[in-house]
């Protein structure tokens, strides 16, 4: 289940993080940039407070990438007695040496490398942080003034990092000025924390204090862990971020269409061999019948984001080609429908350039009574499977 981590100042903040029901708690300074260290006293004050309640975090600070400076922070960060101990990796040639230096405290404490989306990290770290020892690996931004985390790390972009790590152990951590209508575009990922600062602030400004009903409303948006005996093949999490439950929607409330419509995209698709090796233009249409929980909605717990069709549909197109516009189509579907609202989602995929017209294909499919997602796949995104491509980074 994904994890709800909260940054947070000092003990004040700890407690209002506590009681809105977050899962881990970072102590940083915010006003001192994106992974301002907060003093060492902070620390292990807000660690003793905390007393186990909430695993607890502590980052570095925005350090040089100079393997004598990351390891004695680092040690002193660990010496607080927090859970785990979160590290800056920015672009260096330096990068391999500041995670080798760190091995040994590896041995004693959860190491966490946080890298960069507005940097462009190289993903040929991430073997070199599990071969010394690091617990996980996030992906955050630098600049919070540039933007979230989605307009640096297109969400077709996202699985590569995931996958990648996932195959390496490491756990994985996704944030960067996230905010509500994020996290249904990022729960289908199944990162094992997402991160939230600015969101949980007054105004949302991230160096005011934290808010206790803007911690409510994220906390809403991610399911807790399953209660005991529960189904572990059923997959719940959409489900119950949206306030949703088995027996629980009134039938009387029907359901909304949610619809994407001429959304065109470059697709490798094709069974001829003329059509192998270079893209052409694919439109979609989506329409989605979604229950309905609520007669007013009022926040992203009520609603179903038409962002969840077109980051799926970006996704699967991102795996590389595909045969046939009805696999496509089913591949579309089948994401649509991992939802649990979804009940009926009809799929339109037209070629836009074999002839004067389009051609294709439109299905209609209903719900099962499981529906496994279309995103998960063994392989990495298509920067990582292509011989030659070289191409390390997050972003294209």
């Amino acid at each position: 289940m994904t994890k709800m981590l909260a940054s947070v100042t000092g003990v004040a903040e700890a407690e209002v993080a506590i009681s809105g029901g977050a899962d881990i708690i970072d102590l940083k300074d915010p006003k001192a940039g994106a992974l301002g260290a907060a003093s060492t006293d902070t620390v292990r004050e807000t660690v003793r407070a905390v007393a186990g309640r909430r695993a607890t975090s502590a980052v570095c600070g925005d350090l040089p990438m100079e393997p004598g400076t990351i390891r004695a922070k680092a040690e002193e960060i660990a010496a607080t007695g927090v859970d785990y101990v979160k590290i800056g990796f920015f672009p260096s040639h330096k990068a391999a040496a500041c995670a080798e230096a760190v091995a040994s405290l590896a041995g004693r404490t959860k190491l966490i490398a946080v890298l960069f989306a507005d940097k462009v990290p190289d993903l040929g770290l991430l073997p070199v942080l599990a071969r010394h020892g690091f617990h996980g690996a996030m992906v955050d931004t630098a600049d919070k003034t540039k933007g979230r985390l989605l307009e640096h790390l297109a969400p077709e972009r996202i699985p590569g990092f995931v996958d990648r790590a996932r195959s390496l152990d490491l756990k994985v951590g996704l944030s960067g000025s996230l905010e509500a209508p994020d996290i249904p575009r990022l729960l289908p990922f199944l990162p094992d924390f997402l991160g939230f600062r600015g969101a949980i602030c007054d105004r949302s400004q991230r160096t005011a204090s934290i808010d206790a009903e803007a911690v409510a409303r994220i906390r809403a948006l991610i399911p807790e862990e399953r209660s005991a005996g529960r189904s572990a093949s059923v997959d719940y999490r959409l489900l119950a971020a949206r306030g949703y439950a088995p027996g629980s929607v009134d039938p009387a409330l029907g359901t909304d269409k949610i619809f994407v419509r001429d959304f065109v995209l470059p697709v490798q698709i094709g069974a001829y061999s003329f059509e192998h090796g270079h893209t052409q233009k694919v439109r979609f249409d989506v329409t989605a019948d979604v229950l309905r929980v609520t007669k007013s909605p009022e926040d992203m717990r009520h609603v179903f984001s038409y962002d969840i069709i077109m980051d799926g549909i970006r996704t699967i197109v991102a795996h590389g080609h595909i045969e046939l516009s009805e696999a496509l189509a089913e591949r579309v579907a089948s994401h649509v429908l991992a939802d649990p609202r979804v009940m009926r989602v009809t799929v339109r995929v037209e070629k836009l350039e074999l002839g004067p017209g389009g051609v294709g294909v439109e299905i209609e499919r209903k719900r099962a009574h499981e529906q496994p997602s279309a995103l998960r796949t063994d392989a990495l995104s298509a920067d990582h499977e292509k011989p030659g491509s070289g191409k390390k980074g997050l972003n294209s």
